[in-house]
């Protein structure tokens, strides 16, 4: 089973010539309404990374916990940090998985906040150019699952605390789950930035939690296992056209 954090020195220099792909989930520390635990992104993505690990020859790598909150920086719990740093993070942490003999590598996010995910794909842009060897992939969760999970998830829109993150809550760490939460939306402005972002988005809720169910959670969660998995075959054979 190669998961990082459970494995030896020998072990994985013995697979790594074997293995060359490795998924580094990435997350959040962060509000998901008044159910559901601050880590909810970050736990999505590393059960995802590790259910493909365990089927499919690559690695998952231990998390990045934390990430670029702007809409819910000013709800309680959420620690964000500056597209900065994790930018300076995800490079170095891709640098040191190429220097170890990694050839692809997928960044998952867990988190799909817009500044996040162009954070990530900025820093990937520039590991492309670092690393001449390097095949990459960017995607969010919600990426995967806008066509894994069509026949499963019901509310249109549901990104965040709604229907689809309670359901994988309630299959994956149901103890962690505290009630539920009524459907809702944030109604931030249109172009205009706002100081007191709380007030358009009061429960922190993006969707409708009472559509969710464990049973949802675990079709969800094994329809994004078989959608990573063909991602990630044709990212090991994926060739640049030598034209422009």
């Amino acid at each position: 089973m190669p998961i990082l954090k459970q494995c030896t020195m020998d072990f994985f220099e013995r697979e790594r010539d074997r293995i060359s792909t490795v998924i580094v989930p990435c997350g959040s520390l962060e509000e998901h309404g008044p159910h559901l635990p601050l880590g909810t992104d970050t736990l999505h993505a590393q059960a995802l990374a590790d259910a493909v690990a365990q089927r499919h020859p690559v690695w998952s790598a231990p998390p990045l916990w934390y990430g670029v909150c702007r809409s819910s920086s000013a709800h309680p719990g959420t620690v964000g940090i500056r597209s900065a740093t994790l930018r300076a993070l995800v490079l170095d942490v891709v640098e040191g998985f190429v220097r170890q003999g990694m050839r692809q590598v997928v960044l998952l996010s867990g988190h799909a906040g817009g500044t996040h995910m162009a954070t990530l794909l900025d820093a990937g842009e520039e590991l492309l150019e670092r690393c001449p060897d390097l095949r990459m992939a960017v995607l969010s969760v919600l990426d995967l699952g806008r066509a894994a999970w069509s026949t499963i998830q019901e509310t249109p829109g549901d990104s965040h605390a709604g229907e689809v993150e309670t359901s994988l809550m309630l299959h994956l760490h149901p103890k962690w789950v505290q009630g539920t939460a009524e459907e809702a939306y944030p109604t931030f402005p249109a172009h205009i930035l706002v100081r007191n972002k709380r007030a358009y988005w009061r429960s922190g809720v993006w969707g409708n939690p009472p559509a969710a169910s464990p049973d949802k959670g675990r079709r969800l969660l094994e329809a994004s296992v078989a959608a990573l998995i063909e991602l990630i075959e044709k990212l090991k054979a994926w060739e640049e056209p030598n034209h422009p």
